[in-house]
């Protein structure tokens, strides 16, 4: 039986191969690197969208009222959506254990 390449140890791989696929990048949970999070003051938030469209990561979503959170699973706490919002809506806080 042949090895795959999840089952070559880094001594056996190409130089330069990785063991990630395309197309798999949403199996990773991501947002375990963070040590911080956003949360969003709704009482100050205008739904603007400028934490959307700055999110490096693409872990802000549209909810269905019309306010934007970050997903958990992929947001690693860079703050940029808090730094960019234009109301102050966004904190970022320490995650708790």
């Amino acid at each position: 039986m042949s090895k795959t390449r999840q089952d070559l140890t880094w001594q056996e791989l190409e130089i330069g191969a990785t063991i990630i696929t395309p197309g798999n990048s949403d199996e990773y949970k991501s947002g375990d690197w963070r040590s911080i999070r956003p949360v969003v003051d709704k009482k100050k938030c205008i739904k603007c969208g400028t934490c959307y469209i700055f999110c490096p990561d693409a872990a802000i979503y549209e909810t269905e009222d019309g306010f934007f959170e970050a997903d958990m699973f992929y947001c690693k706490g860079c703050g940029i959506c808090a730094q960019e919002c234009p109301t102050q809506a966004i904190e970022m806080v320490e995650e708790e254990e």
